[in-house]
C-alpha cells in the first residue's frame, strides 16, 4: 500500500512520506508539512498524539480518517490539494 499510497499522492501534485511505524526520530523526519493525513485504524495512539502535538506547535492541518484505503487518500487529497 505504501507505493499504491505515493503513487496517488503523485497525481495530485503532492510530495508523500509514508509511514507504516513510528520510527526513532519520528517528529525529525515528519518535517513540517501543509497536511498530514492519519489513518487511526493502522496508527498507534503514541504517533497520532505525536502528531497532533507537532500540529500545535507548527500550525499544520491534520486529516484523520479511520478507513486506510486508496479511496479513503483520494477524498482527502481532493478537498486539501489541487491537482
Amino acid at each position: 500500500m505504501v507505493s499504491k499510497y505515493k503513487e496517488i499522492c503523485s497525481c495530485f501534485n503532492c510530495k508523500s512520506k509514508v509511514f507504516t511505524q513510528m520510527p526513532a526520530d519520528f517528529e525529525n523526519k515528519l518535517g513540517s508539512p501543509d497536511l498530514v493525513v492519519l489513518f487511526t485504524n493502522t496508527c498507534s495512539h503514541k504517533m497520532a498524539n505525536k502528531v497532533s502535538q507537532k500540529a500545535e506547535k507548527q500550525n499544520f492541518q491534520v486529516a484523520r480518517i479511520h478507513n486506510a484505503s486508496a479511496n479513503a487518500l483520494r477524498t482527502v487529497l481532493e478537498q486539501f490539494c489541487v491537482s
